[in-house]
């Protein structure tokens, strides 16, 4: 064989693809991401962003053998890095990041099928006159009339198939996940449209604008979404209290939307920004609004008159989180108790005074709201791998208590759900998948049922639960067993805010549409 043969042989040989390097990072990605998959972790959003490493490490290595060891000829290892980036242009012009889910799970849509929310003027056509709030069916505030996320009823019927849930309207929405607050005729939430933060009142049964509150200002956040957070609360006297995501604190006049005034609790307070912005629902109490701004010293709890806007005490130096405050009654006395980023305070509703604190510390948010699960325990949940606690409060010495952990358990780990209490039970979501706890213990009792980061009220004898795709279900809060007895497709899109019940009328939205439904109702 002549020399130029060999040579043209060697050359050829050259030429033809090395496989086996590609194979090793192949089988290399595919047993990480079986460890990933079934190893323990502390949340689920620890498998997302794992996996995520893993298919961008693999995705470059490949690239690198591509063009560094693949063995064929250099114009055939460009024109595959052109057809790369080709492709990875056509993926950016066609499709688009909308966010992510409760996991961190990238939600993406076609480019072409982009969402437009019309702007909605100041007023509408709708009533001349409205109910103020005091009815018995109101829900007025942040998970219900008394903050806990239970009402009495009415009987639900959980026969869906024979008598569906009645749609009343849907409609498109602006950006947030702040929940409704109902009162008489009205339901009123906080949104977002463009470069404005909005307070809107919508008809209960028609969803009809009603009034328009407006703030200059946007709030984007591209892993927790854009638009406000916090959900309006309404007093019996006809005024509604929001906050924006930056610390806008509004009162408004609830029959018409007029301002009646307004402060900046971050300014007025020395408090930075939130990076998710500020969740926190105002609470009233007697004649108080408090709210939570966690800046300067003294400041973790704010109090201002509910009628002029003028700040009666300042309390607390806790960093806050994303918590509400809420008034709960421990050894028969009222307390308003704030879950902040590092512990557990109560306060006394008449000056602020800080009356018990308890560490919960945690390097993420906290969101679930405590629960008073007797009259000296405090039962308080958190995700991303923390779990649950239950504190023991006792008489101390001065007017003040004593605060001790009786338990810590991660059988239930609350991330942007809340618990409820329920007959010696408490029921939440752990993880995206329903769990009942025993208080006494923390130790579940079942866990079944998937329902993502979605968020649930009970309702006589029944969760109500909203799921994370959209869904709504009916689930037996009952300790022996899991049963779900009733669902339905309420909305479309990535669901986290709160539903909201008044009568047998529910409401409920997202960050892109809100409607109505008549759920039937037991004879």
């Amino acid at each position: 064989m002549s020399p130029s043969a060999t040579d043209s042989n060697k050359t050829e040989r050259r030429r033809r693809l090395r496989w086996w390097p590609a194979a090793a990072i192949g089988i290399a990605a595919l047993v990480a991401l079986t460890w990933i998959w079934s190893a323990e972790v502390s949340h689920e959003a620890v498998r997302t962003v794992r996996t995520a490493m893993v298919v961008i490490v693999s995705l470059l290595l490949l690239l690198l053998w591509w063009m560094l060891a693949s063995g064929l000829r250099w114009r055939a290892r460009w024109l595959g890095l052109a057809a790369v980036v080709l492709v990875g242009f056509l993926l950016r012009s066609l499709v688009a990041y909308e966010g992510v889910d409760g996991n961190l799970v990238p939600i993406l849509r076609w480019s072409w099928t982009s969402r437009t929310v019309p702007e909605i003027s100041g007023s509408g056509s709708g009533l001349h006159t409205v109910t103020v709030a005091g009815a018995e069916t109101d829900f007025p505030q942040f998970l219900g009339p008394n903050r806990d996320a239970r009402l009495p009823g009415p009987r639900l019927s959980t026969d869906w198939t024979q008598h569906p849930p009645e749609e009343l309207w849907k409609q498109p929405i602006g950006l947030g996940w702040s929940s409704f607050a109902i009162a008489g005729e009205l339901a009123v939430t906080q949104e977002q449209r463009g470069s404005r933060q909005l307070v809107v009142a919508y008809q209960l049964r028609s969803g009809e604008v009603v009034w328009v509150h407006t703030d200059q200002g946007s709030f984007q956040s591209a892993l927790g979404g854009d638009g406000p957070r916090a959900t309006p609360t309404v007093s019996r006297e006809g005024r509604v209290y929001t906050l924006s995501p930056r610390g806008l604190l509004n009162c408004l006049e609830l029959e018409t939307g007029k301002l009646l005034w307004q402060r900046n609790i971050e300014t007025e307070n020395a408090a930075g920004g939130m990076r998710w912005g500020r969740s926190s629902s105002p609470l009233l109490v007697d004649d108080l609004v408090v709210v939570n701004p966690g800046g300067s010293p003294h400041r973790s709890l704010a109090a201002y008159r509910q009628l002029s806007g003028e700040l009666v005490w300042t309390s607390g130096n806790a960093v806050t989180s994303y918590a509400s405050p809420t008034l709960l009654t421990l050894l028969g006395r009222p307390q308003i108790v704030m879950v902040n980023q590092q512990m557990v305070t109560a306060h006394s509703p008449d000056d602020g005074r800080i009356l018990w604190e308890q560490a919960f510390p945690s390097g993420q948010p906290h969101c679930s709201q405590p629960v008073a699960v007797a009259d000296d325990l405090v039962f308080v949940s958190s995700g991303y791998g923390i779990g649950s606690r239950l504190f023991r409060i006792s008489p101390g010495e001065d007017g003040k208590y004593r605060s001790e952990t009786v338990w810590e358990s991660r059988g239930l780990k609350t991330k942007f759900t809340n618990t409820v209490l329920h007959k010696g039970s408490i029921y939440g979501l752990d993880e995206g998948i329903l769990v009942c706890l025993d208080p006494e213990t923390g130790r579940r009792r079942w866990k079944r049922g998937r329902y993502g980061h979605g968020q649930l009220i009970l309702v006589g004898d029944l969760l109500l639960i909203t799921s994370e795709q959209g869904e709504v279900a009916l689930v037996e809060a009952n300790p022996e067993r899991y049963q779900e007895v009733a669902r339905f497709p309420a909305l479309d899109g990535i669901t986290w805010n709160t539903p909201a019940l008044s009568g047998d009328l529910l409401l409920v939205r997202n960050h892109q549409e809100a409607a109505a439904y008549k759920l039937p109702v037991a004879q």
